[in-house]
C-alpha cells in the first residue's frame, strides 16, 4: 500500500472516529490524535556512511542534511569524530547546514579528557563507548562499569554525558550474570546513561520494551537499525527500516514513556543498494513514521 493512501485511510479512519466520539469538549478528537506521535527530529550514526565520508566528508554530510536529517552522532574514524576538521569547524559546518553534532562514539580509555573538552566546547551532549566484546568473565564487565564511572565523571566536569553502546554479547548470561544489567547496576545513573541499539538487543532475543521498563531514564539514545532473519553465519542483517521484522512503533512508544530523547538511524550492512541510498531511504521512512 502506498503511503498516499495509508495517511488518507488514516485520516478517514480519524475523521469517522471524531464523529462516533460522545461530545466532551474540544479535547476530545485532539486527545485521539494524539496517540500517534511522529519522532520530531532524529539523527544517523555516520558509520552507516563512512566510506563516503573518508572520501568527502562535506559533500556527504550536505547530503545526510538535503536527506532531512537534523542529528549527527558521529564515531572516531581515520580522521577523527570531526573528520578532519576541528571541532569549531564541525560545528560551523553543522550550522551551516541546519544540523547538530548531538553525540559521537568515542574511545573513552585514550586522551578521553581532550575528547571531552572539545564535545563539551561545541555543545555536544554525549560521548558513548561503542563497544567491548565478549569477555572471559563477568568481572570484566564490573571493571567496565568501573571505568564508565570514571568516564561519566569526566564529562559530567565538562558538562555532557558519557553512555555505553550494547552489541548482542552484553545480553547473553555469564556464572549466571547478564553482563548488561551488571553494568547498568554497578553505574552511577547521575554519571551514565545507555544507548539501547535495539537491533542488537531484539539479535539476542531480548525484548527492548522489557528492558526500558525494568530500567526507565537509563536508556536516553537508541539506535534505530532494522532486523531481516537471512541464511549467514549470524543469522542476522541488517536491513533498511520497515524492511525487517522490528516492532518500531511498539518499542518507540515504550521507550518514549521511559525518558528516551535522541533516536539515530544506523545500518550496517547494505543488500542491493548503496550506503548513501539507505540514508536516504531511512530518512523518508522516518519522516512518516508514528508511533
Amino acid at each position: 500500500m502506498s503511503t498516499n493512501r495509508r495517511e488518507f485511510l488514516r485520516g478517514g479512519a480519524f475523521a469517522a472516529l471524531g464523529l462516533a466520539l460522545p461530545f466532551r469538549g474540544k479535547s476530545s478528537l485532539i486527545e485521539e490524535f494524539a496517540r500517534f506521535k511522529n519522532i520530531p527530529q532524529f539523527g544517523i550514526q555516520l558509520w552507516t556512511v563512512k566510506e563516503d565520508l573518508a572520501a568527502n566528508a562535506k559533500d556527504t554530510l550536505k547530503k545526510l542534511s538535503a536527506d532531512g536529517y537534523k542529528l549527527i552522532e558521529s564515531f572516531e574514524g581515520s580522521k577523527g569524530m570531526f573528520w578532519g576538521m576541528k571541532n569549531t569547524e564541525f560545528k560551523k559546518y553543522m550550522d551551516d547546514l541546519g544540523m547538530n553534532i548531538v553525540s559521537s562514539h568515542a574511545n573513552n580509555t585514550v586522551d578521553f579528557e581532550r575528547k571531552a573538552a572539545e564535545a563539551a566546547e561545541i555543545g555536544m551532549k554525549y560521548l558513548i563507548c561503542p563497544y567491548k566484546g565478549p569477555q572471559k568473565s563477568i568481572d570484566d564487565f564490573k571493571k567496565f562499569a568501573d571505568e564508565f564511572n570514571k568516564s561519566g565523571e569526566i564529562c559530567k566536569k565538562n558538562g555532557i554525558r558519557f553512555a555505553y553502546h550494547n552489541h548482542d554479547y552484553s545480553f547473553k548470561p555469564m556464572n549466571g550474570e547478564v553482563p548488561q544489567t551488571v553494568m547498568m547496576n554497578n553505574t552511577d545513573k547521575n554519571l551514565v546513561d545507555f544507548e539501547m541499539d535495539i537491533y542488537w538487543v531484539v539479535a539476542a532475543g531480548e525484548d527492548p520494551k522489557a528492558w526500558f521498563k525494568k530500567h526507565p531514564g537509563r536508556f536516553k539514545l537508541c539506535h534505530i537499525k532494522d532486523l531481516a532473519k537471512v541464511n549467514n553465519k549470524d543469522g542476522h542483517e541488517s536491513v533498511q527500516i520497515g524492511k525487517g521484522t522490528i516492532d518500531f512503533a511498539s518499542i518507540l512508544k515504550v521507550a518514549a514513556a521511559n525518558g528516551m530523547k535522541y533516536h539515530i538511524i544506523e545500518q550496517e550492512a547494505f543488500t542491493g543498494t548503496n550506503p548513501l541510498e539507505s540514508a536516504e531511504a531511512d530518512a523518508k521512512y522516518l519522516k512518516t513514521f508514528n508511533y
